[in-house]
């Protein structure tokens, strides 16, 4: 490949179609090469996949229990095909779950899949399922990724039904730019299958098995960008009609009739968004998608993700209001006495209401307005007179001493420093930073610091990531009221808020909480101050935007930060 191959490995299937345009060399019985068409999709029996795949490769025989590396604990087989496997397995020394690929070290494509999935892990785009770990050990070849417990396939997010507009929009908006940052870095997917694309609770989309994937299968091409920007378009394709735009039928979807070619998604299906269905023609180009069209067709993810930047905004549905149900009256309320009853065939009309007559009216009344009005003035003028003697003959002495209580010395003292015990990384995504270098940021020096990964877009995070930060416990409650925190780069900018949480490990998301300092800054330094002290034991530094740096010996040039040195001071 003129390219090479790119990020994150996503848990094997043994069933759809091959990527567009993608040309795989498939082992079979006899041991000869079977060449995918890469006009289409070609649909296999599972069965005879397996078989064949069983007969020419055999698969490690590995079993749930076994460990490699005395740290990754195999627990689920989800795979066996074409001589490796996949499973769910265990990180021991983390505590957290992980995808594990398994081939033989004699494996014809075990080279291929080790180089894939080292350069995907230099990626380090959080868009991509991350690849944790490219080892060869005791004749085995593994490669070990991230697992997303809480992630929705695309396939099944279909299975219900198309998407609405604006999550179809989201869904190519996301992918492409995604796409198009990894091409920029010289890496490719040759997959991107439904199943391929993750949607997790937040809404965010990560795309899995850019390049050990296809690593795995042997798939090449000699337009990896044609290809992937093809397999987009029928994606958005599937999320607007919930039809695959092929003949046979894949992943789930039904294909298109047969004899009617590719047709657009708004003939497929009403009320389809014609914007994004011109879009997934021009992205379908190789199939004469745009020959009736005449936008120019998308031939790599990068034109594909400018299409989708210029297509006006579609914006999420307005929820549907749901009227109250209307006020019904107690008996008490609606008030029984002198109620003419309601006979049979009578109407329903409003009660009528008798108008009480003006409060004293009669010559009594008005004698007793006029008596108490008297006993009012009288009252003002007695206190008014009593007040100003009260005020004319005040003692001097009490002047000088109410003087000197004045002048005392009752300033609010100044904040003083708070010692912090003990921080943690708060990562609330799975995905940390640096949690070893957390204790450099309050070491008392100014040449040790905690720093942050390295993020293409910027200088907001979202919405790729939500933020980034460190949890410090101040060892008892504090009015906590200022905070300084140093920072290693300047530009623009860094925003940095202060929030109160109840732990080290916070319960409550961010997103439900309200911080109570917030400071954007475009230098090293970052001074927050509360408008109304904080009580808090624990206190979360929270940097949700970053400015752009250049690279160093540790970390590649794009927007990160990195923190210095922090203290707070609290209230008396």
């Amino acid at each position: 490949m003129a390219e090479r191959s790119t990020a994150a490995v996503d848990v094997a299937d043994n069933s759809g179609d091959e990527p567009l345009t993608a040309k795989a060399d498939e082992a079979t019985t006899d041991g000869t090469a079977e060449a995918q068409d890469s006009t289409g999709a070609k649909s296999q029996d599972k069965d005879d996949e397996r078989h064949r795949s069983e007969t020419a490769l055999p698969s490690p025989d590995l079993h749930s229990g076994h460990k490699l590396a005395r740290r990754y604990r195999l627990e689920e087989c989800v795979t066996r095909l074409d001589g490796f496997s996949s499973w769910r397995a265990v990180d021991e020394k983390l505590r957290r779950a992980v995808g594990v690929h398994l081939l033989p070290a004699d494996h014809p494509r075990a080279r291929s899949v080790l180089a894939a999935a080292r350069s995907a892990a230099l990626l380090g785009d959080p868009r991509f399922v991350q690849v944790l770990d490219a080892v060869e050990e005791d004749d085995l070849v593994y490669v070990v990724h991230e697992w997303l417990p809480d992630a929705t396939e695309l396939t099944s997010l279909l299975a219900s039904g198309p998407m609405d507009a604006h999550d179809a929009y989201q869904l190519v908006s996301q992918v492409s730019q995604a796409m198009a940052a990894a091409h920029r870095e010289g890496l490719a997917h040759l997959r991107l299958t439904p199943g391929a694309v993750l949607r997790s609770s937040t809404g965010q989309y990560r795309i899995r098995g850019l390049a050990v994937n296809a690593a795995l299968r042997g798939i090449t091409s000699e337009g990896p960008q044609r290809a992937d920007t093809e397999a987009i378009g029928a994606l958005l394709y599937a999320a607007l009609t919930r039809r695959w735009p092929y003949e046979a039928d894949a992943y789930g979807l039904s294909g298109l009739p047969k004899g009617v070619g590719l047709i657009a998604p708004d003939q497929v299906r009403a009320g389809v968004h014609r914007g994004l269905s011109e879009l997934s023609m021009r992205a379908l180009a190789n199939d004469g998608a745009t020959a009736s069209r005449q936008e120019k067709p998308c031939t790599t993810p990068d034109e594909l993700a400018k299409a989708v930047a210029a297509m006006p905004r579609i914006r999420p549905p307005e929820p549907a209001f749901t009227a109250p149900p209307e006020y019904q009256r107690t008996t008490y309320q609606q008030g029984n006495y002198r109620r003419p009853a309601v006979g049979p065939g009578a109407t329903t009309t409003a009660p009528v209401i008798p108008v009480p007559p003006p409060p004293l009216q009669s010559r009594t009344g008005k004698a007793l307005k006029w008596a108490v009005s008297a006993l009012l003035i009288a009252a003002l003028g007695l206190g008014s007179w009593q007040l100003a003697d009260t005020l004319l003959h005040h003692d001097k002495g009490s002047d000088d001493q109410q003087t000197t209580q004045t002048t005392g010395d009752d300033k609010p003292k100044a904040p003083a420093p708070v010692k912090i015990v003990e921080a943690r990384e708060y990562a609330p995504d799975g995905f940390p930073q640096a949690p070893g270098e957390v204790a450099k940021t309050y070491d008392g020096k100014s040449s040790t610091f905690w720093r942050s990964k390295t993020y293409m877009d910027g200088p907001e995070l979202a919405p790729y990531k939500k933020g980034v930060g460190i949890v410090y416990d101040l060892g008892s409650e504090k009015n906590v009221s200022n905070a300084s925190i140093g920072l290693l780069y300047s530009g623009d900018h860094t925003t940095v808020s202060l929030y109160a949480v109840d732990g080290m490990s916070p319960s409550t998301p961010v997103d439900s909480l309200k911080p109570f300092a917030t400071h954007s800054t475009n230098g090293v330094s970052a001074q927050l101050k509360a408008g109304t002290p904080a009580k808090a034991r624990y206190v979360l530094v929270w940097l949700t935007a970053a400015p752009y740096a250049s690279g160093d010996s540790y970390t590649k040039s794009g927007y990160k930060q990195a923190i210095t040195d922090v203290t707070f001071s609290a209230a008396e």
